[in-house]
């Protein structure tokens, strides 16, 4: 069976064949080259196969994805025996022409350090692009297949790990290379440390035989000559691989301050254009990684340690990480530039002893809580870990943003970590770091194991928008990455409690009373419900879905692989509806017990998961948040507005000036956006408001719906804030530039085109892609 994918749809493929082998474990060894823009070095995975994998007969077919019906012809390489590569010491200048090997009468598209692209011959391999022809070698042989794209892979190898010392305690067998693998993966969990340090060894043993290995769009291809099932495969492999400067998943950018840095975006296409791996979330693996780079950078990294640099060679530096809980490769996370450690300028003793961290070698393991996961240093079985309320974090920004994260970010964090205690119990995570990453960054924060990105927008304004999207993202160290869904496309089970689990924690954090805690989280639900209606009036339905496979939901091939609907569609980026379509609210908190006990599986997946449009329940409660006592003050503080906007310019004297509220932000948000239902409103009065509400000085929410206000009634004398909004405020900003075309004016037009030309080349792509089609 031939596949062929086209990069351009809007269908992401998961290629791995994760029901055939498994990665349990990844060694990374990296050097991070900002002249190039190229990470490149070594991965070593190391594999568990499974017990119903039998050898297949030569009439089964294999589908292989490529770019051409010809068969695949996999060239045996000569054997290599090469010495033990110390990896802490591999140096990132070493050439691997040696290892390439170009067929005759082929194009070689490598550049001149021997690379080639995906789609095009690799080493190993004979010239042709193919799909795998698997009747020429007597039987057919097992095929690994990872996911992989936009990376230059060099060499791949068995690796030797019964030539490390001492791993003789690990079978009665050292021969056997996978026996050894098995037993060093089924480890028990208090023996971590000495798991990682073999692993860290077993990827520093020499090679015993290069393997075959092909590439196309999506997918790196590898097999062993006389290999024919999953348990004859190799079960530790290492792989020598360039990344591209135009690789989907990292960005090469500059900070605030202008300083070079690069870090993973949370791209549609995940890690596979970091590192070859098997992206589907079922393959859930630990991991560790050593990276080089120069030694005025900082290296952050999704790990359990807070990782110290090693002074290396002149001008360079090396960080170490690790993981020990088990997670899909998805989720590690890495950012390296001219990061400055943001701390509070007075710490309290009481914060050091709170905040003391455990690390998995002090567990005590009295079962707490019963686990139904694999056994790993869980810190929910941790006796000590559970009374953890605040855990030790740090953060890092630019050195320019110092001043504003003391302000700001610094003072949020013991509370909004204390309340996710309070309501969930103990942190799934040991620490937390938060980055405030470049002003390219497509949204207003993404979690990952033990890191946090948060846009420079929280910044702005009051704590509001900066407390809220902390306990979201904080949020997802329970409901995303310790539990999550087993299908991508099923993003509303951790966006949706995500959402819901902020204003929860918020109000906590705030010390709000229980009145005041339900009215601001109503005010909030107004505010989402306002955000719907409009994504769901000016969106294609079937982006609307949150449940697009419906019954297919969690299905795989017979090989594992899969396709993420939608996952390449750049639109989807910015789809809220998997945030807003938020059910738990409404079921938890608003329906009496008699009306809940109305609700089915069946009828949540039909009305709210696998159908468009707002559900009738949410259109019946609309009315009822309309009238909680926030937003009824702010339909007050309109109707005022209302009432200057028909003034004529020259009043009589006996008019009385009206007297406008202090509004909480929410409430200022709920405001514009009412503002913004007028058909007119005079200069007089913009420039009113926002002498009245500071608005240019408020939080990125507040400002983006002024900036809306300003586009619609062709404000002039505050262009100047639109400017600043899609400079600084690029996780927000992409459909103002959508309103400034649409409005037809030509100097919002001009004003649109001259801003994306500003910011074109740092911009995130799918960002980028989407602007330019409303521009061009």
């Amino acid at each position: 069976m031939d596949v062929k994918l086209d990069p351009s749809r809007d269908d992401l493929p998961l290629m791995a064949n994760t029901s055939h082998i498994l990665v349990k474990h990844y060694v990374l060894d990296l050097d991070v080259d900002f002249e190039s823009q190229i990470i490149e070095g070594t991965i070593v995975l190391f594999f568990e196969s499974g017990n119903r994998f039998k050898k297949r007969s030569s009439s089964t077919e294999v589908a292989c994805l490529s770019e051409s019906n010809e068969a695949c012809k996999f060239r045996m390489p000569e054997p290599c025996q090469i010495p033990v590569t110390n990896t802490k010491t591999f140096s990132s200048k070493i050439g691997y022409n040696d290892f390439v090997i170009c067929g005759k009468g082929e194009k070689d598209t490598s550049g001149k350090d021997g690379n080639h692209d995906n789609q095009e011959q690799a080493s190993g391999i004979s010239s042709s692009k193919y799909c795998c022809d698997t009747g020429n070698h007597g039987s057919e042989e097992f095929l690994l297949v990872l996911d992989c794209c936009d990376i230059s892979v060099l060499k791949v190898e068995e690796v030797d790990v019964a030539a490390v010392p001492g791993i003789e305690k690990f079978t009665r067998s050292p021969k056997l290379r996978n026996q050894i693998v098995h037993e060093l993966v089924a480890l028990p969990a208090d023996r971590w440390r000495e798991q990682l340090d073999y692993y860290a060894l077993c990827s520093q043993a020499p090679g015993c035989g290069e393997l075959l290995f092909d590439t196309d769009t999506w997918s790196l291809q590898i097999r062993k000559t006389g290999a024919q099932t999953a348990t004859d495969f190799p079960h530790a492999i290492r792989i020598r691989y360039r990344t591209k400067p135009q690789g989907r998943s990292v960005t090469w950018t500059s900070d605030q301050s202008g300083r070079p840095c690069v870090y993973t975006v949370g791209s549609p296409i995940n890690n596979r254009a970091l590192f070859p791996c098997q992206e589907p979330p079922v393959a859930m693996s630990t991991w560790q990684a050593t990276v080089r780079a120069a030694a005025s950078l900082v290296v952050l990294m999704s790990g359990e340690n807070s990782a110290e640099p090693t002074q290396l060679r002149e001008g360079y530096s090396s960080w170490h990480y690790y993981v020990t809980m088990p997670m899909p490769a998805s989720t590690f996370t890495i950012a390296v530039g001219s990061w400055t450690e943001m701390k509070p300028e007075i710490c309290s003793s009481n914060d050091l002893a709170t905040e003391r961290s455990f690390s998995p070698s002090e567990a005590d393991f009295r079962y707490v809580g019963v686990c139904g996961h694999m056994e790993y240093p869980c810190r929910f079985q941790n006796a000590s870990a559970t009374t953890q309320k605040i855990i030790p974090h740090r953060v890092f920004a630019p050195a320019c943003l110092k001043r504003v994260c003391q302000e700001t970010l610094l003072p949020l964090i013991p509370p909004c970590l204390s309340a996710a205690h309070s309501v969930l119990g103990t942190h799934p995570f040991s620490r937390l770091d938060v980055l405030i990453v470049p002003a390219n960054f497509s949204s207003l924060g993404m979690a990952s194991p033990h890191i946090v990105f948060l846009s420079q927008s929280t910044l702005t304004g009051m704590s509001q928008l900066c407390g809220t999207r902390l306990c979201h993202e904080i949020a997802h160290a329970w409901f995303g990455l310790a539990i999550g869904a087993r299908d991508w496309t099923e993003e509303w089970l951790s966006e949706g409690f995500a959402t819901h689990l902020e204003d929860v924690f918020w109000a906590k954090a705030q010390q709000l009373a229980p009145h005041e805690a339900r009215e601001q989280q109503k005010l909030r639900a107004c505010l989402r419900w306002h955000r719907l209606q409009d994504e769901v009036q000016n969106s294609p339905e079937e982006m609307q879905v949150l449940r697009p496979n419906k019954e297919k939901t969690g299905h795989v091939s017979d090989s594992g692989s899969s396709v993420i609907r939608h996952g390449l569609n750049p639109e989807k980026v910015f789809m809220q509806v998997h945030y807003l379509k938020d059910f738990l609210q409404m079921l938890l908190e608003n329906i009496p017990e008699e009306k809940r006990l109305e609700l089915s599986v069946g009828n949540i997946f039909r009305d709210w998961l696998e159908s468009s449009g707002i559900p009738q329940p949410l259109q019946r409660e609309r009315q009822a948040l309309a009238e909680c006592g926030l937003a009824q003050q702010v339909s007050a503080e309109v109707a005022k507005w209302v009432r200057v906007n028909r003034r004529p310019r020259k009043r009589k004297r006996k008019d009385r000036e009206e007297v406008f509220e202090k509004l909480l932000p929410d409430q200022l948000v709920l405001l514009l956006e009412h503002l913004l239902e007028q058909k007119t409103v005079t200069p007089r009065t913009l420039q009113s408001l926002e002498r009245t509400y500071h608005l240019s000085e408020q939080d990125a929410e507040v400002r983006h719906r002024w900036c809306e206000l300003i586009v619609k009634h062709k404000y002039t004398k505050a262009y100047r804030d639109v400017e600043r909004f899609l400079q600084e405020d690029q996780a927000m900003g992409i459909y103002l530039y959508g309103e400034l075309m649409l409005s037809e004016d030509p100097r919002q037009q001009h004003l649109a085109r001259r801003c994306f030309e500003l910011s074109r080349e740092q911009m995130d792509r799918s960002s980028a892609a989407v602007v330019a089609e409303m521009l061009f």
